[in-house]
Order: structure tokens, then C-alpha cells, then sequence
């Protein structure tokens, strides 16, 4: 359990501080913390979040198995070591799940 927690506490400081901090120096495509989570969750679950985790049921974050929860804080880590290139990528699939259109550059 020990590691769950240690990659719960990571994917917060990731979400919530080094990836927004990366983002507003280095003028990323996304630069919010809610951002970050959406295109985390997405990606770890490979669809919208909020169609494959409960919305009621708690932090959607905590509901990843811990394969999921990996695959995040890895991409996340992917994030700060590749920048805005895999930021745009990631955020692109994230809204064509959502049925939105990718951000122009």
C-alpha cells in the first residue's frame, strides 16, 4: 500500500504544482491544474474519465487501479521531460473523446 501512496502523493504534485509551474514558464498549450487532471485521467483510462469512473464517488484520481494510477504519474513525468509537443498530443486525444476539437497552436 505503501507505493499506492506514494504514487497518489505524486500525480497530486504533479497535477497540482509541477506541471501548472512547467506550463505558465515554458507557455504550454494548458496551464491549469483541472487541465492536467483531465488529460491524466483520460489518457489512463483511454476514454473521457467521467465515462469510466464514478463522478459521485469521490476523487476520480484515487479510483484508478494502481496499473492506471502508474500510467499516469508516468505520463505526467513524460509531460516535464518532453513539454508542449506531448502536452498538445495528449490534450488532443483528451478532447476528441469529449468530442471537442484540438486547440490551434
Amino acid at each position: 500500500m505503501a507505493d499506492r501512496e506514494a504514487l497518489l502523493a505524486r500525480y497530486r504534485e504533479l497535477v497540482d504544482r509541477e506541471l501548472p509551474a512547467a506550463a505558465a514558464r515554458d507557455r504550454w498549450v494548458i496551464r491549469n491544474d483541472h487541465c492536467f487532471g483531465r488529460v491524466l485521467l483520460d489518457d489512463a483510462v483511454g476514454a473521457c474519465w467521467y465515462d469510466v469512473l464514478d463522478r459521485r464517488a469521490g476523487a476520480a484520481y484515487r479510483q484508478l487501479d494502481d496499473d492506471r494510477l502508474a500510467h499516469a504519474v508516468v505520463q505526467g513525468e513524460r509531460m516535464l521531460a518532453e513539454g508542449d509537443p506531448l502536452v498538445r498530443a495528449l490534450d488532443a486525444c483528451s478532447l476528441s473523446w469529449r468530442g471537442k476539437s484540438p486547440k490551434r497552436s
